[in-house]
């Protein structure tokens, strides 16, 4: 294929590739064509390039080195150009990222163009990766064009808002005004998104919503012109009048009329109206019922309005529809409590819903197994789009099914070598296999068909997600620390744990390479604390910390609840696993007493408790520095002495650091590192720290270089070093024939 093919060649090629080796060959030679032609200055097919780019990474492979073009093409003066930049800039760039920083000024500037459209990009950009710091600095940006007279911005502006007050809620203050002003206005775009930033505003700030209570009477006089308007093609979805902006101010009106007897009485009748006047032999007209319902529920509505929305959930129960069964069932279930005698009434038709072939719409496990097994072919099949709390609450599933441990470990291993695509099953996964690994080595399972296992194949699995491009941080960590909790559980391959562990202390993911460092100052400084430390996680109490695990019979916590009164109590938790915590490194104290003023006191004991246990407890993480790469000295002459260390080195790369010191009386000026390889490696120069050499040792200037090669024998390097001297102009050369290891070598 040639490299200067365009997007739909290149696509029609990938897709013809027989293999995955056939597939990944191709993307590979186009990457690197793509990497040669960004290196050129002028190139007039950039904006082409990063198109391909974009498509390389949609498929799943490395694209981070098109970011730098992100910034150049976002800086260009062409739409075509500056539309691509953008688009890269959303797929390629998120907050974490340095790179992001250097468009904050291409964005403020976009701000305030002449064209709408420019316009639009730098607010979709903003609003889709904007760090705080960005958000920060173009939130007056964003407050301007609230005010602005087109309606296509302003709808825009509103989103970006809303980002804005979700990465700093304090700023929420800003728009406040605007947010109120643009309830007035006609464009339905414009609408939904002054909807959203208000409920985003009074969820984030309860301090909010006295004011926006006053908005009650503007809410329900926009919902009612959508009710009762007539046909229009702009906004009609199957025969209901924008069903999108229904549902969001019903959601706001929701939150508007909690715990408040004003708001709840102004939206009775429009409550009322919705709920009779609203068709729902569609799914959007049963989505804004559903809305309705869940409104009516939960502000302080009257006891006929209550009726009517029990009535609308079931006939939902006779819907063909089992999505909308299985919600009305599991809203029935949380107003069973409180409305008893409406439900009552329904009583034949919900036991109907037991003979439903969807095992959902039952809401009947037979067993603990097959709950767990539901849960993982879910997981197999869509694991992608669940919900994330959908991973804690099967972990404690599995963790309250001790007979059936062995069973899911089983199966979990077989599910990932299969598959490490579904990211929730692959943290489930881990996690199972951390635990209960040494069940897996065993072999022996009457549940499950047995398989064996040796730990070389299990410290295989995690290990290719730990280098699967496919897996998120979040999974990552995950392997990771499974990895380290079988360093307690196998035998014979501790030394590959350790040497794993070591590796990812240098990771460029920052959590990543802290739980590494942690869990390398185990092996080290705490070995002999290593197996009470990593033993097996305790059952896992569902309502510890707020959890229903999707059980609808428990009833979660209600929004802005004022918290009942503390009684004095004495905390015992089960097993006094506090206790035994704080005794893995010391003498445990007894338990607290909780009183009414919120002091705590020891039951016999003296105000002056030993300290020991935890300075223990705090210092079990103490002493995690990285210990520093070994440097050596390449070059000492007049004062000026130069330092290189290997700070990272694989099979094909080695990151080196070159750092300059002046012992001199005076500074140095106008310092210049330049570097020669063999035509074997290739070599990326960092920009330098500097070019100013403070005298007497009071600084240094720093400078890192990437090598890549294909054999590391032939690794050497010629550096010269150019600067000015107390007026004097020097050049000096080096020859460097051999490297330092890394630190975790």
């Amino acid at each position: 294929m040639s490299p200067s093919v365009c997007l739909q060649e290149m696509i029609r090629v990938i897709r013809g590739a027989r293999t995955q080796g056939e597939e990944r060959g191709v993307i590979q030679r186009e990457c690197a064509a793509i990497r040669a032609q960004f290196r050129q200055a002028d190139n007039g097919g950039r904006s082409h390039n990063l198109a391909k780019l974009l498509y390389v990474h949609m498929l799943g492979y490395p694209a981070h080195f098109g970011q730098m073009e992100c910034v150049r093409l976002i800086a260009s003066s062409k739409y075509s150009e500056k539309r691509i930049g953008y688009l890269g800039a959303m797929m390629l760039l998120d907050e974490k990222q340095d790179a992001s920083l250097l468009i904050t000024n291409s964005i403020k500037n976009d701000l305030s163009h002449s064209s709408q459209h420019v316009q639009s990009l730098a607010l979709c950009t903003l609003a889709c990766m904007g760090s705080a710091e960005m958000c920060r600095d173009l939130a007056p940006e964003i407050e301007r064009l609230l005010k602005a007279s087109n309606s296509y911005i302003k709808k825009k502006a509103a989103l970006c808002a809303v980002h804005i007050v979700r990465k700093i809620p304090e700023l929420g203050e800003m728009f406040t005004p605007s947010a109120h002003s643009l309830l007035s206005e006609k464009n339905h775009g414009v609408l939904h998104g002054a909807v959203i930033l208000i409920t985003e505003l009074c969820e984030r700030n309860p301090d909010n919503l006295k004011q926006f209570r006053k908005s009650v009477p503007e809410l329900v006089q926009i919902m009612k012109n959508l009710v009762t308007s007539g046909y229009s093609p702009e906004h009609n979805v199957a025969g209901i009048s924008d069903p999108f902006l229904q549902v969001r101010i019903l959601r706001l009106l929701r939150i508007l009329g909690r715990n408040n007897d004003a708001a709840s009485d102004a939206m009775n009748d429009l409550l009322a109206q919705v709920a009779t006047n609203t068709d729902s032999s569609k799914t959007a007209g049963s989505a804004v019922l559903y809305e309705t319902v869940l409104t009516i529920m939960d502000i302080r509505s009257e006891s006929g309005l209550r009726v009517l929305a029990v009535n609308i959930l079931g006939r939902f129960l006779l819907n063909n529809d089992r999505n909308i069964r299985y919600i009305s069932m599991t809203s029935l279930q949380k107003i069973v409590q409180t409305d008893h005698t409406a439900v009552q009434r329904h009583r034949g038709t919900i036991v109907d819903c037991l003979k439903d072939q969807d095992a959902s719409v039952k809401r009947y496990a037979p067993s603990q197994r097959w709950h767990i097994d539901t849960i993982l072919h879910v997981l197999v099949t869509a694991g992608g789009d669940v919900r994330d709390e959908t991973v804690p609450n099967l972990i404690q599933l599995i963790t309250a099914a001790s007979e059936l441990h062995c069973y899911t470990v089983h199966k979990l291993y077989r599910a990932l070598i299969s598959d490490i695509v579904q990211q929730s099953l692959v943290q489930v996964a881990c996690w199972c296999i951390g635990e209960y690994g040494d069940l897996l080595l065993k072999g022996e399972c009457e549940e499950i068909t047995p398989m064996q296992v040796t730990e070389d194949d299990v410290l295989d699995a995690l290990e290719t997600v730990l280098q699967s491009h496919m897996s998120t941080p979040t999974s990552r960590g995950f392997a990771l620390t499974a990895i380290m909790k079988l360093s307690t559980r196998i035998t014979n391959n501790v030394d590959r744990i350790r040497s794993v562990v070591s590796i990812y202390g240098s990771c460029i993911d920052v959590e990543l390479q802290q739980r590494a460092v942690e869990y390398n100052a185990l092996f080290k400084k705490y070995d002999h604390m290593r197996a009470a430390v990593l033993e097996r996680m305790p059952v896992i109490d569902r309502n510890s910390s707020g959890q229903t695990n999707g059980d609808p019979s428990v009833e979660p916590m209600k929004e802005f609840n004022q918290p009942k009164p503390v009684q004095g109590v004495l905390i015992q938790e089960p097993a006094n696993q506090v206790c035994d915590l704080l005794d893995l490194l010391g003498d445990s104290n007894p338990p607290l007493l909780v009183t009414n003023d919120h002091t705590s006191t020891a039951p016999n004991s003296t105000n002056s408790t030993s300290s020991n246990v935890q300075d223990n407890l705090l210092d079990l993480l103490g002493g995690l520095e990285p210990t520093p790469a070994p440097s050596v000295t390449v070059f000492e002459k007049g004062g000026l002495s130069l330092k290189l260390q290997c700070d990272q080195q694989t099979e094909t790369s080695t990151t080196v650091t070159f750092t300059a010191s002046n012992s001199t009386q005076s500074d140095i000026t106008g310092f210049n590192l330049q570097a020669a390889v063999p035509k074997s490696v290739q070599l990326q120069m960092k920009a330098p720290s500097g070019d100013l050499i403070p005298a007497q040792g009071c600084g240094t200037v720093t400078q890192t270089v990437l090598l890549s090669y294909t054999n590391k024998a032939n690794l050497k390097m010629r550096v010269r070093l150019s600067y000015s001297s107390q007026g004097t102009a020097c050049q000096d050369m080096v020859q460097i024939d051999s490297f330092p290891s890394p630190a975790w070598s």
